[in-house]
């Protein structure tokens, strides 16, 4: 009877129930299945925040406060970093609960396949591979341009790393970035704390080269009378409206700090090292774009700023020409340890869909020696240099950003998915299923739902299990906040959590509708505000039920207890979603289409290959309180 039960709840090959199964977070009995492929406990909090910071400031914040101020913030610029950094932490604040409890390598592709769905998670971790392959490659032919100033200009560098245009092609080659990219991985397969260290030293040279313009531009400042704060047109010359187009621009100065939870597994301490490197990091980044952007907006009126070197071009105006060296200098260890930001998260994201069967087994295997990815790390640092050398991806910017975006957004929907619908069953891989029939299924006695002892109707329940729509019973539930005809309906456990998850979803679509119609300029005036009336109302209906709403008591228990607690919840993970579908929706159509291309490849890879591969493709789901049992009951009974 068991086996029959155990044939009727297999995911069907075919159906959608691929795409909504979700896999258990890597308790001790998970990952003993996965022992020979773990990676090394190495890093440390100044470890994390070495990364969080190198990964995040690249040389764009030497070029970007000229044209924000020019074009948008004015005197103001520091002003919108702060607001763009205020926008991250409440990115930061998801992904630092997550990666608390959830602390395994893939970061957010692993908080989506736990908390959404296995064809969710697909595409976050198919869009985060497109980010991190263009990012290292766009910022490693960044550096070639940066290193020939030091040399002289132009055509200074040797012949044999220089820029090479190549006439029957019409290619430009630059064989510069190829070279360092293959050196950075090389340094990323000798392990994690030693690569670590070498960003944290170029890191360092980094923050030296800011805290110069800082210091000396100070300097300057006081004995000129901050000449760039005098001015008729005030403090917001493009008003608040350019002030907030400015924050959105340089939001994405911030992207960088969620290389830190891509390290989760290799963290000695992840319940308090994660949480604390990443906020440490987005601090001191903000910290840093605010001094920054006071001094130079200080030095030179706003719209004299030169565009494309505003800094050197600032200092060079009282004097300071060689200052210009310096700044180049930090413009240079900033591209570079960008590029092992950008290098070192992919090789894991990689190594963690292959572990779960979606990608093929040559992406998992942990080298012996240095517990590194090592295979992961070659493929991704060959696909990188020849992308460097031949192709100049700039045109492919955009795409880099639906990657991170993506990203937040969905950690943000795991976040509430956690607080009020957590996964309440987990998947039994089948070397575990001969012991099901021997464990009773009963539920708690305090619950309002309880299930047979028989093992095939306890399974069979499982069956009609939906991830968002769970259907099981949790602790009852008060809301003093409504009346008492509307707390009846729903003060029962199973209807509670059927209510949460269709509140989170119609908040998800009332976000899509008020961002994309607020964006929508070409729309007639009427039916655009009829659109953002109507997200606007989905959007405020689900903050307003959530926040009446209890949240669910199994929270506590899940994953790993004891580290950081997202605040205010779920105005914060809301807030969050809003700001970044957003910035996703204002990407452009040229991007979306390109984007489009990588997404439908990737679905079909997924098709073909990963959902008939998935590790969860035979598993049983059974509750979890039950999980337990049946593991030590199969342990007991190898012995």
């Amino acid at each position: 009877m068991g086996l029959q039960a155990v044939e009727s709840v297999k995911v069907g090959a075919w159906g959608i129930r691929s795409l909504i199964r979700r896999k258990q977070v890597d308790s001790d009995n998970v990952r003993s299945s996965h022992q020979h492929h773990q990676l090394a406990k190495e890093l440390s909090i100044l470890h994390l925040i070495a990364v969080g910071v190198g990964s995040t400031i690249g040389a764009g914040v030497y070029i970007l406060v000229g044209t924000v101020a020019r074009e948008h913030s004015g005197p103001a610029l520091s002003i919108s970093f702060l607001i763009a950094g205020i926008a991250a932490a409440l990115s930061a604040f998801c992904y630092a609960e997550l990666a608390s409890r959830c602390p395994s390598a893939g970061s957010a592709y692993h908080y989506s396949y736990i908390c959404v769905g296995e064809g969710v998670a697909w595409l976050v971790g198919w869009a985060l591979i497109l980010e991190y392959t263009i990012g290292g490659s766009a910022v490693a032919r960044g550096i070639s341009p940066n290193l020939a100033l030091l040399f002289g200009g132009d055509g200074s560098l040797p012949f044999f790393i220089a820029r090479q245009h190549i006439p029957g092609l019409d290619v430009t080659v630059d064989p510069c970035a190829a070279i360092l990219v293959l050196v950075v991985t090389g340094l990323l397969c000798v392990g994690i704390k030693e690569s670590t260290v070498a960003q944290g030293i170029v890191t360092t040279l980094n923050v030296c080269a800011m805290f110069f313009v800082i210091i000396a531009g100070g300097y300057l400042g006081f004995k000129t009378g901050w000449v760039g704060y005098e001015l008729p047109t005030g403090y917001f010359p493009f008003g608040v409206d350019g002030m907030l187009a400015g924050s959105a621009t340089v939001f994405f100065a911030y992207i960088g700090f969620d290389t830190v939870a891509s390290t989760a597994e290799e963290v000695k301490n992840p319940q308090r090292d994660l949480p604390l490197g990443i906020g440490a990091a987005l601090s001191i980044c903000c910290g840093l774009y605010m001094l920054v952007s006071i001094v130079i907006v200080g030095l030179v009126p706003y719209y004299a700023l030169d565009p494309d070197t505003p800094i050197s071009s600032a200092f060079a105006s009282h004097g300071m020409q060689w200052a210009a060296y310096v700044i180049t200098i930090g413009a240079v260890t900033a591209l570079c340890s960008t590029l092992m930001g950008s290098l070192l998260p992919q090789p894991r994201i990689l190594m963690a869909m292959a572990r779960d069967g979606l990608l093929p087994p040559f992406f998992f295997e942990v080298n012996k020696k240095s517990l590194v990815p090592v295979k992961s790390t070659v493929a991704t640092g060959i696909c990188a240099a020849l992308l460097a050398f031949v192709m100049d991806v700039s045109q492919l910017a955009g795409m880099v950003s639906v990657g991170t975006l993506l990203a937040f957004t969905m950690v943000a929907i795991s976040v509430l998915i956690l607080r009020y619908v957590p996964p309440d069953e987990v998947p039994l891989p089948p070397a575990f299923h001969g012991s099901i029939d021997s464990v009773p299924y009963q539920l708690p006695c305090s619950s309002n739902k309880i299930l047979g002892d028989n093992s095939s109707e306890s399974i069979s329940s499982a069956k009609d299990a939906a991830p968002l729509l769970l259907d099981k019973a949790v602790p009852t539930v008060g809301f003093p906040l409504l009346d008492q005809k509307i707390a009846q309906v729903i003060s029962n456990d199973e209807s509670r959590r059927k209510i949460a998850g269709w509140t989170i979803m119609l908040t998800c679509v009332g976000v899509l509708i008020l961002a994309s119609s607020a964006s929508a300029v070409w729309l007639p005036s009427t039916l655009r505000y009829t659109l953002c009336g109507v997200g606007g109302a989905l959007l405020l209906f689900g903050l307003v039920v959530l926040t009446c709403i209890d949240q669910d008591d199994a929270r506590h228990t899940f994953g790993h207890t004891g580290g950081f607690i997202c605040p205010f919840v779920p105005l914060l993970p809301i807030i969050c979603i809003l700001i970044n579908v957003y910035l996703l929706v204002n990407l452009g159509g040229g991007t979306w289409a390109r984007v489009s291309v990588w997404l439908f490849t990737g679905a079909l890879v997924y098709a073909f290959y990963g959902r008939s591969h998935s590790s969860l493709r035979h598993a049983i789901y059974v509750p979890i309180a039950h999980a337990d049992e049946i593991y030590r009951t199969s342990t007991n009974d190898a012995v």
